[in-house]
């Protein structure tokens, strides 16, 4: 049994899926703000919000809210039914203000509509629908594209940002296709005289005349009275769209606004094009001024130590960072079920440099834990917390649900746990303090037509993921089924370190029901990884791992 409590990640409960989080300190307590997404849903933000929040001494502590806002709340609900990635501030009347905006599934609509206000006298809710920002003159506020609101407080300015951004502007035949614009009044649901407006100031400004320099698309920013709702400063751009030559060329930004004010300094936290990573960007001056710093995290590790090739199924991402009892975090999801639509919130302590610098951290299972997990006789921990899911050749998740078979993080029942593992899965841990280990227990079973996750949903695969899992060709010197399966012997070898010596075996029986497998490992006292490479000609599903 236990003895301590500890924070790993995810870090809410195991069946709990609270993406695109936003924490917020009020009171002496972290609260965090997200969307929510079904476990095992077919689209994006399929439930109602809900927050959690723990105190700043102790974040192993999470106490569920409750819900905080109801999609049929909302004046456009149910043409639009779903709630995407709100945020949370205190207003100058001490009062709770939520911002957030609507889509249908897979995101339709989700661009064309403005952006909504709930009120509560407290963080946790139940809020209120206030209204939609709007324009001095009471109209809706539609400047830009409206997507992923988040909000700030800056000394009593209560800042607004916002916005989504793709390419099309900047492809090289963009004068020569008609068909990139119609695509832009088909997701912005705007005119194409709206669109080339935006355009054609863009150009003058190009051209040395006057005019802004502007696109429909790309990251924006407005103030707001302190009415919570109409606009006092209008809508701007913060970076630049046109990105080429510039420091974003590699990073352009893509959505998940989020701002934070680190002393005198303002971090623009976003989603990248490359929709695995959360980067950031810096100023002296909230609005403008931008300048690309960095990627933080990627939730397929891509990037980590120029590591290219991913740890996990990636996906879209979308986060921020927060300073709680002098230890800055960074707070992102995880996929899992193999789509984008049941995502998990996770954490990892990171450091601001004296030179403002963030380092790109690597995922772990120990986020928001005061450090290792403890690896000792007694301990025993879910096995989706693993931080490193893959069969070395996962597929990327934009938008998209498979059927096709690949390691991941699923449930079926109250059971949550990794299925379809295949020959030479590997799954990872990081970090354990192990402390008199000489044994490790696994609960684990053979998967089969009768205890295997059955998807009966509809299928989705964005273009931007491509055409899907593709099948990993064998190398010729480590990757060949003669050299990995032997017989019909299956086992999970163990290492310390992904690449390191074997240190114990652990077989298991071909067994459809779960039973606990130990095997003897040599592992030193101290702080390790637990690297866990399954050998076998069939498929297996994981669900504890346990120390003695």
């Amino acid at each position: 049994m236990n003895e301590k409590r500890q924070a790993y990640n995810p870090f809410l409960p195991i069946d709990e899926y609270i993406p695109d989080g936003e924490p917020h300190i009020f009171d002496g307590r972290v609260y965090l703000y997200g969307s929510h997404d079904r476990e095992g849903g077919y689209t994006f933000c399929m439930e109602d919000y809900v927050t959690y929040s723990a105190p700043v001494h102790d974040l192993t502590d999470w106490r569920y809210e409750g819900v905080i806002y109801k999609a049929c709340n909302d004046p456009e609900y149910p043409a639009k039914k779903y709630m995407y990635a709100p945020d949370v501030v205190r207003g100058n009347d001490g009062r709770y203000y939520l911002y957030y905006c609507m889509s249908g599934d897979y995101g339709v609509g989700g661009y064309t509509g403005t952006i909504q206000v709930a009120v509560c006298d407290s963080p946790c809710g139940e809020f209120q629908f206030l209204g939609t920002v709007q324009n001095p003159d009471g109209t809706p506020m539609k400047k830009y594209v409206c997507f992923d609101p988040a909000v700030i407080n800056d000394n009593g300015v209560i800042r607004l940002y916002y916005g989504t951004q793709y390419d099309f502007e900047e492809r090289e035949d963009f004068e020569q296709n008609p068909d990139y614009v119609l695509q832009e009044m088909e997701m912005f649901g705007r005119t194409k005289k709206e669109i080339l407006a935006y355009r054609q100031e863009e150009e003058s400004c190009l051209n040395g005349k006057k005019g802004a320099c502007d696109s429909i698309m790309g990251a924006a920013c407005l103030v707001l009275c302190d009415d919570m709702l109409t606009v006092k400063e209008p809508p701007k751009h913060i970076i630049p769209y046109r990105v080429k030559n510039t420091g974003f060329e590699a990073h352009p930004f893509f959505e998940g606004s989020s701002m934070r004010k680190v002393r005198d300094k303002y971090y623009f936290v976003y989603s990248s094009f490359q929709n695995h990573e959360l980067c950031y960007a810096v100023s002296d001056y909230p609005d403008r001024d931008f300048t690309f710093g960095g990627t933080i995290v990627s939730n397929g590790d891509i990037g980590y130590e120029g590591r290219t090739v991913k740890h996990n199924m990636t996906g879209t991402t979308h986060g921020s960072i927060i300073e709680i009892n002098n230890q800055w975090y960074v707070f992102y999801h995880r996929l899992t079920h193999k789509s984008d639509y049941s995502r998990q919130a996770c954490a990892e302590k990171i450091c601001i440099h004296r030179d403002g610098s963030i380092k790109q951290v690597e995922l772990t299972s120990c986020g928001l834990n005061d450090g290792p997990l403890i690896a000792r006789t007694g301990y025993e921990y879910p096995a989706v917390i693993a931080c490193i899911v893959t069969n070395g050749h996962m597929p990327h998740g934009c938008n998209s649900i498979y059927r096709d078979a690949f390691p991941n993080v699923s449930h079926k029942g109250e059971d949550r746990f990794i299925a379809e593992i295949e020959n030479n899965t590997l799954i990872g841990y990081k970090y354990f303090a192990f402390e008199g280990v000489t044994f490790i227990k696994l609960t684990a079973r053979v998967e089969s037509d009768q205890n295997r996750v059955l998807y009966e949903g509809p299928v989705r695969v964005d273009e931007r993921s491509g055409s899907g899992h593709t099948e990993k060709k064998p190398d010729a010197e480590n990757d060949t089924l003669e050299d990995n399966i032997s017989g019909d012997k299956l086992f999970f070898e163990v290492r310390l370190t992904e690449d390191g010596p074997v240190v114990g075996k652990i077989e298991l029986s071909d067994c459809e029901e779960w039973m606990v497998f130990e095997g003897i490992v040599n592992v030193p006292d101290g702080v390790h990884g637990l690297f866990l490479t399954y050998k076998g000609n069939k498929k297996v599903q994981l669900l504890t791992v346990a120390f003695g």
